[in-house]
């Protein structure tokens, strides 16, 4: 497969800004891959397409203050730090901006109480950067970083929960779990309501889920790896679901790949914690995903070639010129997709 396969046109203006009024307001999507069919409607009516017995399934992460804006001390230099994951206790994995300047031993300051000092050239071109700091360090990079907004929204956020996800949890992402994003505490609550369990499995979103595919051949795209964790729970309450005939919807891309990464050839989800670099693409066989909440991906993206496993990569394509035509949002702050 040529990664040019997965090209489509979109208009400059139909890439979302801002999120929208409220969460629950985005358009929805809905895809039957059985029926071959599309219809139009609003995020709230996913009600309608939940069963009792079904298990919605999310990824509790949650966007840290990722992005530092540096200086060299000793040159005056600007630099940008993206941090991606945490290797140890100050040391972190990091993207650099501009890289080629990011020299071993430099040390850069980000703010009174911060200084970054880059160690090695790790993978894929990041850096290994130790973070001198004195305190709490989630205080520090509350007052110090800025949330990472893709780089195709270029309208400042004038609310930094609104990139995050109601439910987030646990620290440690640099790009948030997007689907998550058009839920509400009440919404939920509807569906527990209905009698679906809504469970909780955790991917820290880094440099596999955001990084372009720069390979002419989709085969020869590397994904970088990622940390996740089911937890006993959570695979039980989702076996459970499946051996009584419930289905399992997956909030997003990132869901999805933890629950593949944790489910065997049976689909039967075990727990388990570790990292994981699956990349998934047509011809992928899902185990453990029955139906998948998403927004509208980027050309070209490994995501979209995800979604295009999950039905097929004509029905994608198909599905994106009408929500062109439609005038749906798209990406990061975009209107949902339900892929049944």
């Amino acid at each position: 497969m040529k990664t040019s396969d997965f090209f489509y046109e979109l208009p400059h203006e139909l890439i979302a800004q801002t999120p929208a009024a409220r969460r629950s307001d985005a358009r929805l999507l809905v895809y039957d891959r059985a029926k071959k069919t599309v219809r139009d409607g609003v995020f709230p009516d996913i009600l309608g397409y939940l069963r009792p017995g079904d298990a919605l399934v999310r990824n509790t992460t949650r966007v840290i203050p990722a992005r530092l804006n540096a200086v060299r001390e000793d040159t005056g230099g600007n630099m940008e730090f993206l941090l991606l994951r945490r290797v140890s206790e100050r040391v972190w994995e990091a993207l650099a901006r501009p890289g080629r300047r990011a020299k071993r031993g430099a040390v850069y300051r980000v703010s009174p109480e911060l200084c970054a000092r880059v160690l090695e050239t790790a993978d894929e071109g990041c850096r290994l950067i130790e973070l001198q700091y004195e305190g709490v360090f989630e205080e520090v990079l509350e007052r110090a970083g800025e949330t990472p907004l893709p780089p195709y929204i270029t309208q400042k956020l004038a609310e930094r929960g609104r990139y995050q996800t109601v439910y987030a949890k646990e620290n440690g992402s640099a790009a948030a779990p997007t689907a998550g994003l058009h839920f509400t505490e009440e919404l939920l609550e509807e569906i527990r309501g209905m009698g679906v369990a809504v469970v909780d499995v955790l991917l820290h979103v880094g440099l596999g889920t955001f990084r372009p595919v720069s390979a002419e051949n989709v085969e020869e795209h590397r994904m970088h790896s990622e940390y996740y964790e089911v937890s006993g729970e959570a695979a039980a309450r989702i076996n459970e679901a499946r051996a009584s005939g419930g289905r399992i919807f997956s909030v997003g891309t990132t869901s999805c790949r933890t629950l593949e990464s944790a489910a065997d050839g049976d689909g039967i989800v075990h727990a388990g914690r570790g990292w994981t670099d699956i990349f998934i693409t047509p011809g992928y066989r899902f185990r453990a995903v029955d139906a998948l909440i998403t927004n509208f991906h980027l050309p070209e993206s490994t995501l979209l070639m995800l979604v295009s496993a999950f039905a097929s990569r004509e029905e994608m394509l198909a599905c994106y010129a009408h929500a062109v035509g439609e005038k749906y949002r798209f990406f990061s702050f975009g209107d949902a997709m339900l892929i049944l």
